[in-house]
C-alpha cells in the first residue's frame, strides 16, 4: 500500500472529470489517486501540464519517459508508460529493455533517438548539458522539441520520486523492469 493513502470511489465530481479526461476510461492509476486527495499537490502536478502530447512524437516522448525513469529506478511509472504507450510508440522488445539496461547509443536507435537519450542520460547525471550534447540534439530536433525533452526529463523525475517515495505498489497492468 502507499505511505499516503489514495483516495476511494466515489470521487468528487472534479476529480472524476480531471481523471477521465487523463485516463480516458481506464480506472485511475494509485499516483493519481494519492495525489488527488491533496489539493494543492494535485493543482500543481496537473499543472506541469506534461500530460499531454506536446511537440514530441508518441516514440519520442515515450524513449524520454521511460529512459528518465529507468534511470530513476521507478518500475511503477516505467511499467505504466511501457504497458500503455510502448506498442503505439513502436518500441521494440530490444528497445524497451535498452530504456533500462542499455546504452544511449545502443544500435537499436536512430541517430536522433541516440542524441536524446545521451540527453536524457546527461541531464539525469548532470542536470545540464554540454555543448556537444547540445549540439547533438539541436542537429535533429527544433527549440520547441529540446525544451520538452528537457521538461519531460525534470517532470518524469519528479514522478519518479513520488511513486518511490510514496513507495506505490505496481499497477496490475503494467509491465516489471526487464532482467
Amino acid at each position: 500500500m502507499s505511505r499516503i493513502a489514495p483516495l476511494e470511489p466515489p470521487y468528487a465530481v472534479d476529480v472524476q472529470q480531471h481523471f477521465d479526461r487523463i485516463m480516458r476510461g481506464k480506472s485511475p492509476l494509485m499516483l493519481f489517486r494519492v495525489m488527488a486527495g491533496h489539493q494543492r499537490a494535485w493543482e500543481k502536478f496537473r499543472g506541469g501540464s506534461l500530460l499531454d502530447r506536446g511537440p514530441l512524437s508518441l516514440r519520442e516522448r515515450e524513449i524520454v519517459i521511460d529512459r528518465t525513469c529507468a534511470l530513476n529506478a521507478c518500475e511503477y511509472e516505467w511499467g505504466v508508460h511501457v504497458a500503455e504507450f510502448g506498442a503505439a510508440a513502436e518500441l521494440s522488445e530490444e528497445q524497451v529493455r535498452a530504456t533500462v539496461h542499455g546504452e544511449a547509443d545502443a544500435g537499436c536507435w536512430s541517430p536522433a533517438e541516440q542524441a536524446m537519450l545521451a540527453a536524457v542520460d546527461a541531464l539525469h547525471a548532470r542536470a545540464t548539458l554540454d555543448d556537444a550534447e547540445f549540439a547533438a540534439l539541436s542537429a535533429h530536433y527544433d527549440e520547441d522539441k529540446i525544451l520538452e525533452i528537457i521538461l519531460l526529463c525534470g517532470f518524469y523525475r519528479t514522478v519518479s520520486y513520488l511513486a518511490n517515495a510514496l513507495a506505490l505498489p505496481l499497477e496490475a497492468t503494467a509491465e516489471r523492469f526487464p532482467g
